[in-house]
């Protein structure tokens, strides 16, 4: 069954959760609102664990929605009632984005470190393996740098809930919590298509300075006797494998300064003029 929303709360979805219900709430929304939806990462080790955590009174925050990594969706709040998600905030003439916006958690650990092992550390000690790492620039930073990958469950979840939501409270702004509160929050980061959201689901573009989409895949054949894979676009970046064998086929998933995102069992940058098309 399609999901759907009655009496501000979702229904007729098999990946729904009502376990967790959060004391951490306001009032009812001002009429006419809410008309804008945050978008946040939880930055923590699950969702369940995250929703736990966002209903306990201590937390003094809370959530509408967190969503899964399988894309299940654990409902904290009604949608009618102001939650506690976007702290000091302002977008355009506004500030305390609580009191306009329905606040949508998606379980992610955030921004990570390279432990030079092949694996990705997450701010609680948790190594992540290359296959689960994005590598991107924030809008709000001038460097790239490595963060958690969404899974395509969780963003296809994600886009399914806004439109929804869209659709029943005539919501006409999008936003992440890192552009209404730039210098204290990056959720949920580059590795959420946000403009990509807001373009189909609004039909906005307003981040003209947003890194550009990321060129279509294809198959691509190694056309060199030896193609080593690296952890980022450069040559500085330490290799994370053996080298691919000549004529070995790759899928493409980014492309960045000549160089090439590839994936083939493991993902990683090779320099793109040792490729070509298949004959």
């Amino acid at each position: 069954m399609d999901m759907k929303i009655a009496n501000h709360q979702l229904k007729d979805d098999d990946l729904l959760s009502f376990d967790f219900k959060t004391p951490n709430m306001s009032g009812k929304f001002a009429n006419g609102l809410p008309d804008t939806l945050v978008i946040h990462f939880t930055a923590g080790s699950s969702a369940e664990s995250s929703a736990r955590h966002l209903c306990k009174p201590s937390a003094k925050a809370s959530a509408h929605l967190v969503v899964g990594r399988d894309g299940k969706v654990y409902q904290l709040a009604p949608f009618n009632r102001v939650a506690w998600h976007a702290g000091r905030s302002t977008w355009k003439d506004r500030s305390g984005l609580n009191q306009y916006a329905i606040g949508i958690e998606i379980d992610n650990a955030g921004q990570l470190t390279d432990n030079g092992n092949g694996f990705y550390q997450t701010w609680f000690g948790k190594n992540l393996p290359v296959s689960e790492v994005f590598h991107g620039r924030h809008r709000n930073q001038s460097e790239p740098s490595y963060w958690h990958a969404y899974t395509e469950p969780q963003i296809a979840r994600v886009f399914e809930l806004c439109e929804l939501l869209i659709d029943h409270y005539g919501i006409t702004e999008i936003v992440g919590h890192e552009e209404i509160a730039p210098g204290r929050k990056v959720d949920p980061g580059p590795a959420f298509p946000l403009d990509k959201l807001r373009d189909q689901l609004l039909g906005d573009t307003r981040d003209q300075d947003a890194p550009a989409p990321k060129p279509a895949s294809k198959e691509v054949i190694v056309n060199a006797s030896q193609l080593n894979i690296r952890k980022g676009p450069s040559t500085s970046f330490q290799t994370v494998a053996a080298p691919l064998e000549q004529g070995t086929r790759v899928r493409t998933l980014n492309k960045e300064d000549g160089w090439v995102e590839v994936e083939y069992c493991i993902r990683g940058w090779v320099s793109g003029q040792y490729l070509k098309a298949p004959d």
